[in-house]
């Protein structure tokens, strides 16, 4: 799991797993938490930007901000069609 926390494109594929394994919003904050919370995993490879050279900086900063968009876009996305299959069963 390490592996994955410091590698963006391992992680960016375990976490659209994991967005799309949800199947409540209680279990998408979850990984939204996991992914974007203040001890999250993309928070953490944010934090490491400050330890790189400029040059690290200038490559991996979009890169990683890149993700942080990406997973974000991705939970939004999965919260509106879970909000609409809740209304689906209310109403069925």
């Amino acid at each position: 799991m390490s592996e994955t926390k410091s590698d963006p494109d391992a992680l960016k594929a375990h976490l659209a797993a994991a967005i799309d394994a949800t199947t409540s919003l209680e279990s998408l904050e979850a990984v939204r938490v996991h992914a974007l919370g203040k001890n999250g995993a993309i928070t953490q490879l944010l934090k490491t930007l400050g330890g790189m050279t400029p040059e690290q900086r200038q490559t991996e900063g979009p890169r990683i901000n890149g993700l942080r968009a990406e997973i974000g876009a991705a939970i939004e996305t999965r919260r509106a069609a879970l909000d609409a299959q809740a209304i689906e069963a209310r109403l069925a």
